[in-house]
């Protein structure tokens, strides 16, 4: 276990010597341009306070509700309130969901069309709408920082559809929420009653100024909400992101050229995740989901995981349809596991032909579902143990894909279609092999002997002797837990180490690998598919440009404009914005990432001649314009994809000398995935619980990068605070082998160093 002592001294280690310079540590300055930015909070001072009945006056003329279009009408709705700007609607993120029509209606009962979503934060749940309309009644916002615990407070929403209704109350609070992993946001705990259609309300001082979004409801009792700072949106409008509505329908929409959704419900994708909301048009809720993929001809097999939301609901496979009424469908159902071929378009032309408990079923988790289809016989296998087996040639052929009943909400991945998906056993002599290794970690084989003999003596010496084996066998489990993310991180080292030593490396996929490094849910494939439906879809746009600098500028417009992409700057720190995959999804990344996507686009359009570039502090990319070497020219990803000249860059950096000639070449793909490694490792440095993810990157990095003094350095010292003695010893002896051109003095510390790991 690496200990938080000595980690200081880690940054000088690791300082601007070190190549591969990576990312600045705080969020890069915004270009100069003219945003939207929300007035300063009104001083309170000798300002008159007003009735809660004043506060409801003038905040009816600003509350607006939110509502959410489905197919057949309204499927979600909440609160928002104008705010100063052209047209903006402050709201939560949550409530205007994803890929969906939005409509907002004001006090005075017109409905307008939403036209953008000027900004979005999905750390901090707020979202900005911008509709067309004229004298819009905005609230002021005023400052949170200055809220005490006590303030009275008034809040307005619509709960429960009640449209405009008020509260008022105080706040008994101001705390620090856990909403993700690793995230920790303020927020203002408030004794006002929070329900469904209050959330994007506003929450305003006794001087009628907003100091929060009404945000979450406390689990513990009904009187007690959350509200979302008012400086978190403040700072959110000065930098929006907006994207138009055409563009934000499409994000975690699913891909028509793969799936093709039948009889409704609301289907989405997230993380190579599919999910599927709301009830169906079919009889009992039942929809479908068809992967356009067609099946094998003769047997076949279709495969995918599922969990449910609550295992009193259905979803599962369907396969065989006919892309209307009639196919067949393998799902948990009511705890039990069910085959049922449907023949029509209600429960008298459906046919339950197996319905049966199975053990190997594990509740609230993934669950593999996996179905055979022969000339004769259909079977079903949940988590690799076969529940059913039939005689039943109803239905053959059509295609398969998904299906989901009642109001069920059920997650899908990993499905597949093939003519053999049953896993496929392991040599023998594997298995001896990895079970060999295996029991090396695993210690101690005579403890079940040892424990019988204690059993037999005393019931107390036999709870004492239980006691330590519990605690010996928990320990185990450590252990195997940390062989196996071990084995993983070899395992994605080797794939990275061999695409970078290719000779033209695809960056999208070491950077995916890198992302699947840590998270082994990743898909590499999936993400990459995402990618291309990004290039096809800008594709047709640019068969008619033919210029670098115009193709660059539409890139650029369609990336940043068109579909959102943008710098994170109010959350720039956390993790997400350094995985490509997280980056797809939230569009939000740092300078290196949003590269990334930005160059992968480029390449896989056929734009030649643009390149990263690693600047000190900033990755951008680069392209060269008029007669050759030509004039370099900038885009600037973090900002909107802005042009720059190497004088604007160097004014915008605070650079006080020229470039290096060798900072302004083309970055490598190899050179950009160590940046990103170093990225993730000031990260984990900087977290004294993250130490031993520090040196998984750190060596990482040397697998890419063996010659590297500066993390051979940094590693020896993390490993010799770890207690890998032997480790440290390892890396100094490097270090002492390699370092011909240090001065003797250097040279004697060395030595000493390598000689106390012995001791």
């Amino acid at each position: 276990m690496i200990h938080a002592r000595g980690l200081c001294l880690l940054p000088l280690l690791l300082g601007a010597e070190m190549p591969g310079q990576a990312e600045e540590t705080s969020p890069p300055k915004a270009a100069a341009e003219a945003p939207v930015v929300a007035p300063a909070a009104a001083p309170t001072t000798g300002m008159k306070e007003r009735t809660a009945a004043q506060m409801a006056r003038m905040m009816r003329r600003s509350l607006v509700t939110i509502r959410q279009r489905g197919r057949d009408g309204v499927d979600g709705l909440g609160s928002g309130f104008v705010i100063p700007g052209e047209g903006l609607i402050a709201t939560n993120l949550h409530v205007i969901g994803e890929a969906r029509g939005l409509e907002v209606e004001l006090g005075d009962g017109r409905r307008l069309e939403v036209v953008a979503v000027h900004a979005t934060d999905a750390h901090w749940d707020l979202a900005v709408l911008r509709v067309v309309a004229k004298d819009l009644k905005p609230l002021p916002l005023g400052d949170s920082d200055v809220v005490e615990q006590g303030d009275r407070v008034v809040a307005m929403g619509n709960p429960q559809g009640l449209e405009f209704s008020v509260v008022e109350g105080v706040v008994s609070a101001v705390r620090e929420l856990e909403i993700e992993d690793d995230l920790e946001v303020p927020m203002l705990q408030v004794a006002v009653p929070i329900e469904q259609g209050n959330s994007g309300g506003p929450v305003l001082n006794r001087w009628g100024e907003v100091v929060g979004l009404l945000t979450l409801k406390s689990m513990r009792t009904e009187n007690l909400g959350f509200a979302m700072p008012v400086n978190a949106l403040k700072r959110l409008l000065e930098t929006p992101n907006p994207v138009p509505m055409s563009r934000w329908l499409t994000i975690g929409a699913l891909d028509a050229r793969q799936w093709q959704t039948v009889m409704g419900s609301r289907w989405s994708q997230h993380a190579g995740v599919i999910r599927a909301q709301t009830p169906g048009d079919g009889f009992g809720g039942r929809a479908l989901c068809l992967a356009v993929e067609p099946v094998p001809a003769g047997p076949m097999e279709a495969a995918v995981s599922v969990k449910l939301d609550d295992e009193s609901g259905a979803a599962g496979l369907a396969f065989c349809a006919d892309g209307g009424d009639r196919h067949y469908g393998f799902y948990p159902s009511g705890g039990k596991l069910r085959l049922t071929r449907f023949d029509g378009p209600d429960v008298y032309s459906w046919t339950i032909l197996a319905d049966v408990e199975v053990p190997s079923y594990r509740d609230g988790e993934w669950n593999q579902l996996r179905v055979r289809v022969d000339d004769t016989t259909v079977t079903g296998w949940v988590n690799g143990v076969e529940v059913v087996k039939l005689d039943d040639q109803g239905l053959r052929g059509g295609r398969a894909g998904l299906c989901k009943f009642r109001d069920t909400e059920a997650d899908f991945r990993q499905f597949r279609v093939g003519k053999d998906l049953a896993p496929k056993p392991l040599p023998p002599e594997v298995v001896v092999r990895v079970d060999g290794q295996i029991d090396q970690v695993l210690t101690d084989a005579n403890r079940a002997r040892e424990a019988a003999r204690q059993l037999a003596e005393e019931s107390v010496t036999a709870r004492r002797r239980i006691a330590e084996r519990r605690k010996r066998i928990e320990m185990q489990v450590r252990e195997l837990r940390q062989l196996e993310l071990a084995v993983h991180r070899e395992d994605v080292t080797q794939q990275l180490k061999g695409e970078l030593e290719k000779k033209s490396p695809d960056l999208l996929r070491a950077a995916l690998l890198l992302a699947r490094f840590d998270d082994a849910r990743v898909n590499v494939a999936d993400y990459s598919k995402r990618l291309q439906s990004l290039v096809d879809e800008v594709k047709p746009q640019l068969a008619a440009v033919t210029a670098l600098p115009a193709r660059v500028r539409l890139i650029s417009q369609f990336l940043f404009e068109e579909n959102g992409f943008h710098g994170s700057r109010h959350d720039y720190e956390n993790r997400a914005n350094s995985y490509i995959n997280a980056v797809l999804e939230d569009r939000e990344g740092l300078p290196i990432t949003l590269s990334v996507v930005y160059l992968e686009v480029a390449r896989r359009l056929g734009v030649k001649g643009v390149f990263g570039v690693g600047l000190p502090g900033r990755f951008m990319v680069g392209y060269r314009v008029g007669k050759a070497p030509g004039e370099l020219r900038l885009v600037d990803v973090f900002n909107k994809g802005r042009s720059l000249t190497l004088s604007d860059a160097a004014e915008q950096l605070n650079a006080g000398v020229p470039f290096d000639a060798e900072m302004l070449e083309p970055a490598s793909s190899r050179a950009i995935l160590l940046r990103m490694i170093r990225n993730l490792l000031s990260s984990a440095l900087e977290d004294a619980d993250r130490a031993e993810a520090a040196v998984a990157y750190l060596d990482l990095y040397l697998e890419i990068e063996p010659d590297s003094p500066s993390e051979r350095f940094a590693r020896a010292r993390l490993r010799q605070l770890g207690g890998d003695r032997p480790g440290a010893r390892e890396d100094v002896a490097w270090l002492m082998k390699n370092s011909d051109d240090l001065p003797p003095a250097m040279h004697l510390q060395l030595q000493r160093w390598y000689q106390s790991l012995a001791e």
